[in-house]
Order: C-alpha cells, then sequence, then structure tokens
C-alpha cells in the first residue's frame, strides 16, 4: 500500500521538474501575514525554498530540534531569503489554513522570510517536490543550484540532527563563499507531499 501511494504521488507531479543548472520556475503564493509573495522580487539574493507539513514527522524531527529555525536564523542574518511552502492541498486533514501556520510558525519560534501557502499544489509541482521537508537553494540570477533533502540522516530521531550532514548548510556556505556547490542534487526523505 505504501509503494501504492508514493507512485500516487510521483505520478501527480509533472515529467519536467525544475533541475539544477536550469532557471528556476517563478511563482506567485499568498503569504500566511497576507499579501502575495513573487519567487522573481527576490532576484539578486540567493532564496531557500522549503516543503513544510506540521504534521509530518520528519519536518517535526527538524522543527522540534530546533534545526531548521537555526539554519532559517543564521542565513537569514546573512541576506539569504527564506520561503517556506505548505503544498498541502485544501480539503486534506492535513491542510492548514493560513492563520493556523502561521500560529505554528510563530509556535515553533521559525523565522522564515515568509510561509506560503500552496494548496493547489502549483508550485510544489513545478518544482517536483516529493517530501516535508524538501529543500532548493535558486542563486541570485534565478537559477536553482540544490535539490534535495537537508541532511544525510533519513530518521525521525531529533538525536541523529548531532551527527548527520546538513546538505543545505554545506551548500549555502558554499555559495556564500563564492564556490560551487559540491552535492547539489541529493535525495530527500520525509513524508509524500499531500497534493
Amino acid at each position: 500500500m505504501k509503494k501504492l501511494l508514493a507512485l500516487m504521488v510521483f505520478a501527480a507531479l509533472p515529467a519536467q521538474a525544475a533541475t539544477v543548472g536550469a532557471p528556476a520556475p517563478d511563482f506567485a503564493l499568498q503569504s500566511v501575514a497576507a499579501g502575495t509573495v513573487k519567487l522573481s522580487q527576490y532576484r539578486g539574493k540567493y532564496v531557500v525554498l522549503e516543503w513544510v507539513n506540521p504534521e509530518c514527522p520528519y519536518v517535526r524531527k527538524h522543527y522540534g530540534s530546533a534545526n531548521m529555525q537555526r539554519l532559517q536564523k543564521d542565513y537569514t542574518a546573512r541576506n539569504v531569503v527564506w520561503l517556506s511552502i505548505n503544498s498541502t492541498r485544501a480539503g486534506h486533514p492535513e491542510h492548514k489554513p493560513a492563520a493556523e501556520m502561521a500560529a505554528w510558525t510563530k509556535q515553533m519560534n521559525a523565522t522564515p522570510s515568509a510561509t506560503l501557502l500552496d494548496p493547489k499544489g502549483e508550485a510544489g509541482k513545478a518544482y517536483g517536490a516529493r517530501t516535508t521537508p524538501h529543500l532548493y537553494i535558486v542563486d541570485p540570477k534565478g537559477v536553482l543550484v540544490y535539490a534535495g533533502g537537508i541532511d544525510d540522516k533519513r530518521s525521525t530521531d531529533p538525536e541523529d540532527v548531532k551527527g548527520a550532514k546538513n546538505f543545505v548548510r554545506a551548500a549555502l556556505e558554499e555559495l556564500l563563499a563564492g564556490k560551487p556547490v559540491t552535492s547539489a542534487n541529493t535525495a530527500p526523505y520525509g513524508c509524500s507531499v499531500k497534493y
């Protein structure tokens, strides 16, 4: 049954999802703080796209350990834009309306530049986002330079964060130092995005 559900998720994704080295698909999504946010408005900056679902135990691992919040704080302080995106479809039991997503973000002491809602899954499908979390980095020219998992410890155990190789931190450090990303494509892990 799990394999069937996984196949259903991949079948819902476009044949040509965003690829590293190609222009990142633009999007316009509703922010939980009201107003629309477009990826293109951040041209000239590095942008992290983080697919999130508060109900997912893998997301809880990274928020419960404050791992995701540390990344957000560390890199937004260095002029990186961080966009947390929830692509859970409207009507799904795990869907969170704007007020609930805003409250959860505040409760977690998270500091993304914006928390965005993608209830039709258009942005998620354009990127080929498969899991929560699933992370992407867009460079100042609008090119996708990283796609994949947050780290190499595919578990729900918050203790695993300590010994994990954090791919997102490594990629951002290389980019901010003017270097290419060593591991630009990694395997994401987590719960399926609820399209």
